[in-house]
């Protein structure tokens, strides 16, 4: 069935921005790994920010044409303090009124992608992408760092369910694509758990 990639990944950014204001006074307390609360709320954050900064660069060639290759292309990139420093960055950057900075930064990116075509071309870290393959790759992002939250919060909240939808079907084509369908299949069955320290990315 096809997805409305873009309102998956709206949906995705309102209830990342609701599970926000859930956070009260714990922003310094554990989020995720050396992650505080607030360092984990100004990761995510990137995944609107990315898109922004993204859309204003110059057009150029599209060399990626996938949410998947962009995932392969960034793979080693995406992990090891290099990405813990990024997320401290982003915590900063945020200010003093997070929840501010989020709200004025949701509505300046939603914006900016609806008056954006669907092949409006995105500079992204892994080379220049379509706007409608990338934003997968975002709606992904705030739904696993959103469940992050939850569970660093304490809290019971559910994806919206076509961005969870999206966030699946991305994770099904990244087992896929490195050789894990069978193994990922038999575990969401009960056949046999993943290997310690599995990951897709």
């Amino acid at each position: 069935m096809p997805l409305d990639e873009r309102a998956a990944f709206q949906r995705a950014a309102a209830w990342f921005r609701s599970t926000v204001d859930r956070v009260g006074d714990r922003w310094d307390q554990p989020g995720l790994g050396e992650w505080t609360v607030r360092d984990l709320v100004g990761h995510t954050s990137r995944s609107l920010v990315t898109v922004e900064s993204y859309l204003d660069a110059e057009p150029g060639e599209v060399t990626v044409g996938s949410a998947v290759a962009y995932y392969v292309a960034v793979r080693q990139a995406s992990s090891g303090p290099a990405v813990a420093e990024r997320g401290r960055q982003a915590s900063a950057a945020m200010g003093a009124d997070p929840a501010g900075f989020l709200a004025a930064l949701e509505e300046r990116v939603l914006a900016k992608v609806a008056a954006a075509d669907d092949a409006a071309y995105v500079a992204s870290a892994a080379g220049g992408m379509r706007l409608i393959d990338y934003l997968p790759t975002r709606t992904f992002e705030l739904v696993v760092h959103t469940a992050d939250l939850a569970v660093a919060l304490g809290v019971e909240t559910s994806p919206p369910a076509d961005a969870e939808t999206s966030a699946l079907r991305l994770a099904a084509d990244l087992a896929r694509e490195q050789g894990s369908g069978v193994d990922v299949l038999l575990a969401l069955t009960g056949r046999r758990p993943l290997a310690p320290g599995f990951s897709l990315l």
